[in-house]
């Protein structure tokens, strides 16, 4: 049995974020992960790094650009918040007609959290 976890899985484990699930659709990846910062907010260098992991594999031609939907966990079944990011904005940031701070700000902008 292989238990090597690898492909954009592996890489956002490797990059401290704690896959709980992801599921590849056609249109959308669904991601959960377990925060490493269960406070009150959803922490915004986690997001960067769990997008920068989905950036990095459509530079490297390993992910075509769909929408990415995620789901925060404080804990198994407390979800601390929720986010996405359009297809058509990785591709606007991968073609260099938006900057990372604009990429950022709009995926910001849809994150919802819970309220405590």
């Amino acid at each position: 049995m292989n238990d090597v976890i690898s492909g954009v899985e592996g890489e956002l484990r490797s990059n401290a974020v704690d896959v709980e699930s992801i599921e590849w659709g056609d249109d959308t990846v669904e991601l959960v992960y377990l925060t490493a910062f269960p406070g009150f907010s959803v922490n915004h260098q986690e997001m960067g790094r769990a997008l920068r992991t989905f950036i990095d594999a459509a530079e490297h031609d390993e992910w075509e650009p769909t929408r990415v939907e995620a789901t925060v966990l404080r804990h198994q079944e407390d979800t601390l918040g929720t986010w996405y990011a359009d297809a058509e904005w990785f591709r606007q940031y991968l073609n260099y007609d938006i900057s990372g701070e604009e990429f950022s700000e709009r995926v910001i902008g849809t994150l919802s959290e819970d309220e405590q």
